[in-house]
């Protein structure tokens, strides 16, 4: 569906919201403070995986899981067995997930570490030159981490062959791939251009509200009509809104409203009906 009609206005709030002051209370914040692509994609899977619940729950939870994997996360992933990672997690918890699902999450990693050389060049090794977006990739990804875990990942671990939206795993993408002023990138290799909107629940209403899309069910469907709408406006950069858009649903000082009546033509302020 075109979004063309509101290119003025997501392009402002593009400029207004993409910022690294608004990014708290986000787990890409934990992102900052790795300079190595080897430890930051170790910490994007991580704070990606835990980023369910209360805001305030995620970042306690992603701060601990950090906590028990030191200063060089990318190292110690890469070098623990599957018994230190287990030990290393213990006590862990995560709403759903507990210190076995972190630690088989973890060890999956690991081991596709060890065959490839980093997680994105496991990530590459299931992409091919013609694919549209990441999605068939994605789910090579998320076989290879789940592979020798026996499904021990649980809910941390989303499979887009399932239909999710896997909000989760393209909200990591979307961090590592994309670099601004508030995505840190450093997988340089997956082009933005093939990211998919990571729909989570605020990012849906949007999306239905601004017309890129009119399914109901915030599902992997939904995600790839989402994306083609953006991609469609944006095609180099189908993911470049996410940011500023889902701060109007996180943020208490935020208003959606505000920038829906400017899409649709109303004067500032004025509320939606």
């Amino acid at each position: 569906m075109p979004l063309r009609p509101h290119a003025a206005a997501l392009e402002d709030l593009y400029d207004r919201l993409n910022r690294r002051g608004y990014v708290e209370p986000d787990p890409l914040q934990f992102l900052y403070d790795y300079p190595d692509a080897a430890d930051r994609e170790i910490v994007a899977l991580v704070a990606s995986a835990l980023a369910y619940g209360r805001v305030k729950q995620i970042l306690t939870s992603v701060s601990d899981a950090l906590a028990r994997l030191g200063r060089r996360p990318g190292a110690f992933v890469s070098e623990a067995s599957p018994e230190t990672l287990r030990e290393a997690m213990l006590g862990f918890k995560h709403r759903f997930s507990d210190g076995s699902n972190l630690a088989a999450l973890l060890t999956g990693a690991a081991a596709a570490i060890r065959t490839h050389g980093s997680l994105q060049r496991c990530f590459l090794a299931g992409m091919g030159r013609d694919d549209e977006t990441v999605l068939p990739a994605a789910g090579a990804f998320v076989e290879a981490l789940r592979r020798g875990t026996r499904g021990e990942c649980g809910h941390l671990l989303s499979d887009p062959a399932r239909g999710s939206a896997c909000k989760r795993l393209h909200l990591m993408l979307r961090w590592l791939v994309r670099r601004d002023d508030v995505d840190p990138g450093g997988w340089h290799d997956v082009p933005a251009a093939k990211l998919i909107v990571p729909l989570d629940t605020h990012m849906h209403r949007l999306a239905r509200q601004l017309g890129a899309t009119r399914r109901r069910a915030a599902d992997g469907k939904t995600a790839m009509e989402t994306t083609a709408a953006f991609r469609a406006l944006c095609p180099g950069d189908p993911v470049k809104y996410d940011f500023a858009l889902t701060r109007l649903g996180i943020r208490a000082d935020m208003n959606a409203d505000e920038f829906l009546a400017r899409c649709q033509g109303k004067p500032q302020g004025q509320r939606r009906a």
